[in-house]
């Protein structure tokens, strides 16, 4: 994937460095502290004074690595790209401009809208703060722990959290929400379309970044395939635990993930996102 260079997106929100990647545990001390003073009759902005002051964001960059800075200068290009290819498809599509997303670097751990995360959890996406978060150790998991390295792997994980936004702004997301109401079941059957509809729009991301952007070179669908295939819920169950338990799926098997990325590269067709919720869970 040739990225040097290349314009990158004003939307990446860096957190490294920060304790929790920027956690809002300080935000609720200063309420309590207000809340104490009021109570107690003493002034609040002198004991506001005593609490210990946030980190600079030259402190704080400090313990960033500095080996990292052409992953984030990567994934300010790749998200740059899908600012590109949505903004043009989104009109035609949907009839609305397409607002971007931020996305959110941290180590470790973050707090988001949406709850405290691990990285442990992997990237996720927020629909409550519209951001999509990333510790940038996570490809390095990717390429050794998972054997899918490679830029387009990396990117194919960013476009994928993109593809939740896309999902986000045009109710698809609200959609399984209330499905998940209904029973354990159909929430688990509609979280696995979910996942694969973000898969499908991945591809049709990288359809259109192909075709008017010249993004992709030899050897990038191989490396995105292989991460789809790296992290299906069969493969990655096999690989914690040995075994597989179809009824836990929640991003749905290897062989779906690939299908519908490939269909979405190969289709760049932004209305066949619809089909994952059309058709019958056991043809997926």
């Amino acid at each position: 994937m040739r990225w040097e260079g290349r314009r990158q997106s004003s939307n990446v929100e860096d957190r490294r460095g920060l304790p929790m990647g920027g956690i809002a545990g300080g935000g609720l001390l200063v309420l309590a502290v207000i809340a104490w003073a009021l109570f107690t009759g003493q002034d609040p902005s002198s004991l506001l004074q005593q609490l210990p002051q946030a980190p600079s964001s030259e402190e704080a960059g400090q313990a960033v690595d500095p080996a990292q800075e052409p992953l984030r200068e990567f994934v300010g290009v790749v998200l740059a790209d899908t600012e590109d290819v949505w903004g043009e498809l989104f009109p035609s599509s949907f009839s609305r401009p397409y607002e971007s997303p931020r996305l959110v670097l941290f180590t470790g751990g973050v707090d988001s809208a949406c709850g405290l995360a691990s990285s442990a959890a992997g990237p996720f996406y927020c629909p409550s703060d519209r951001k999509a978060y990333l510790d940038l150790d996570f490809f390095s998991q990717l390429a050794s722990e998972l054997n899918a390295p490679g830029d387009f792997a990396m990117a194919y994980v960013i476009a994928h959290e993109i593809g939740h936004h896309v999902q986000n702004l045009v109710g698809v997301s609200d959609e399984v929400e209330r499905a998940g109401h209904f029973g354990q079941e159909q929430g688990q059957e509609s979280s696995v379309r979910l996942e694969l509809q973000a898969d499908y729009l991945a591809g049709v991301w990288a359809h259109h970044a192909q075709r008017t952007l010249g993004t992709l070179e030899s050897g990038d669908v191989e490396e995105a395939l292989a991460a789809a295939n790296a992290i299906g819920d069969d493969t990655l169950q096999k690989r914690s635990q040995g075994y597989v338990v179809p009824d836990s799926f929640t991003h749905g098997t290897s062989q779906q993930r690939l299908r519908w990325f490939q269909r979405g590269l190969q289709t760049g067709d932004v209305a066949g996102m619809r089909e994952l919720f059309e058709l019958p869970y056991e043809k997926l």
